[in-house]
Parts: C-alpha cells; structure tokens; sequence
C-alpha cells in the first residue's frame, strides 16, 4: 500500500527524520549518531581496545611473576641509583603490580560491560587484541626500562644483558604481537563470526588468566631450597632474628642490618608467620643470597 506522498514508505521504515525534511541523507545519520546511538564499527573499535588494554596487563604480570619472583633476574629499578635496598625495590616491585591490577580490572569492567555485543564479535579477533596487547606491553618495557630510561634489564648477571634483552624481546614481544595482528587482520572465517561462546570463552580465559597471574604475585613460589625475607622498617634486628627462631629456621645469610635474610626453613614454616612478625616479602630463591647479590647488599 502506498502512503500519502507517493513515496512507498511503510511506517518505521523511512530514511531518518531529518532526510524526510529534505536533509541530506548523510547529515540525517550523523544527526542521529549524535543522539547516542554508537555504530557498530566504533563498538568493535571499543572491546578490541579493552581487549588490548587486558593483554598488556597479563603481560605485565608476566614480568612481574617470573621475572622478579620466580626467577628474581631482576627487579622494577635494580639499575636507578640510589635503590640499592631490597625493601626498596620490592616496594615498587608492589606498586608495578597494582597498577597491574588497575588496568585489568579496568578493562574487564569495560567488557563485562560490552559482553551483550560478544555475540558479533569473532573471537580470534578478540583473542588477536590480546595477543597484540600482550607484546606491546613486553615490547613498551624493552625499548623504555631496558635501553631508555636504564631501570634494569632482562638478566643483571650475565655477561650479554643485550642478547638476553634481544631475545626475550623477539620471543615474548614480536612472536605474539605478530600473531595478535595476524588474527586482527583475518576475515573471521575460521574465528566464529556471530557466534558469542568462542568469543565469551577467550575473554573468560584472559580473564582467569590475569587472576591466576594476579594472585600467584601475591604469594611467595614454593619449593626452593632457601628463602629470602625482607622486613619492614621498623623491624628491629632482634626481632627478625626471633621470628626466623621460632619457625626453626636456619640463618644462611643477612645483611649487616638483619633487614634482609636468607634462610633454611624447615617443611612446616609458613610465610605467614613471618608476615606477621613484620615481613614484607617471603620469596623462595635459588642461592644464599639471590637478588640481594646486585641490588647492594653486602655477601
């Protein structure tokens, strides 16, 4: 049926308001995406940047994890002059990661947010951001705290700190950045276009992902034959010396102020008990003295 005007529109189902006044088609859309209506590209645009945002924040966890804790090749400022104390750098070891944890969580609230669009959104794209975001952050820490800015390098104590920079750079900063672009740059015919689970699945893994890393930042790693505690200012000498007696432990090394020790710890002491006797850090290390051998601390 044909309506008044002779222009066949059904009711609904017309060009925009302002293009039935004798606006340009164009300007009416615009008009329209000014009134809050988002386009589905700037949609994208947004969880794809989210998704990125997560993936720099695994990325530093990563770091922060196996770098500083599990391995302790390095910590945040082992290089800034002036930082030579243990508790020093394990303070701003702590600041790094909550700023990790801002930034997850900032971008998992974002695609919580969001998560009623998954349903368009291939998830290898999704998945590619993460990636992307992932390498950018390693790629970011090699190019400014590496070789700009000096904070510190991959590995302190070996004779080549630029291959061993070079080649974490080029395994954990250019192999996935190139992977993450490569899935953004597919068309989705293998992704699962218009299918949210694959989608809803990758960002639930990111998710735990980040969680899993978060957490184990917060623990010392088990298993080490030594462990290295670090007490708060304020700790006095006898005091730390009371605490490593009454878990039975066996004082291996400690510097001239008994700040920092490393110990020989029985099976059944746990790092609770020493944060409740004023530890800041109970981390487990491969030799006597660990980190504290380059960061200023006397052997």
């Amino acid at each position: 049926m044909r309506h008044a005007g002779g222009h066949g529109e059904r009711p609904g189902h017309g060009p925009p308001a302002g293009a039935r006044r004798g606006v340009p088609l164009r300007l009416a859309h615009r008009r329209e995406a000014g009134r809050g209506v988002t386009s589905a590209p700037a949609k994208v645009r947004s969880t794809l940047r989210w998704a990125a945002v997560l993936g720099i924040a695994i990325g530093g966890f990563f770091d922060g994890v196996l770098l500083h804790q599990i391995l302790q090749w390095h910590h945040l400022l082992s290089l800034v002059p002036g930082i030579g104390d243990l508790r020093a750098q394990v303070l701003w070891d702590g600041y790094f990661h909550a700023l990790m944890y801002v930034l997850a969580l900032a971008a998992l609230v974002m695609l919580w947010r969001q998560r009623g669009d998954l349903s368009r959104y291939p998830a290898r794209k999704v998945g590619g951001a993460i990636m992307l975001g992932f390498g950018a952050w390693h790629g970011l820490d090699a190019v400014l705290s590496h070789w700009v800015l000096g904070l510190h390098r991959i590995r302190l104590d070996s004779d080549h700190p630029l291959l061993w920079d070079l080649g974490w750079l080029a395994i954990f900063g250019i192999a996935p950045g190139l992977a993450g672009l490569r899935l953004l740059q597919g068309d989705g015919a293998s992704g699962g276009t218009g299918r949210g689970g694959g989608t809803a699945a990758t960002l639930l893994g990111a998710g735990a992902l980040a969680a899993m890393l978060g957490g184990w930042s917060l623990r010392p790693p088990p298993g080490p034959s030594f462990t290295t505690i670090v007490f708060a200012p304020g700790v006095s000498a006898a005091e730390a010396t009371g605490a490593v007696m009454a878990t039975g432990g066996r004082l291996v090394w400690a510097d001239p102020a008994l700040a920092v020790m490393v110990v020989d710890l029985p099976g059944e002491a746990r790092a609770l008990d020493f944060y409740r006797r004023g530890a800041l850090l109970v981390s487990g290390t491969g030799s006597p003295a660990g980190c504290a051998a380059w960061t200023g601390s006397p052997s």
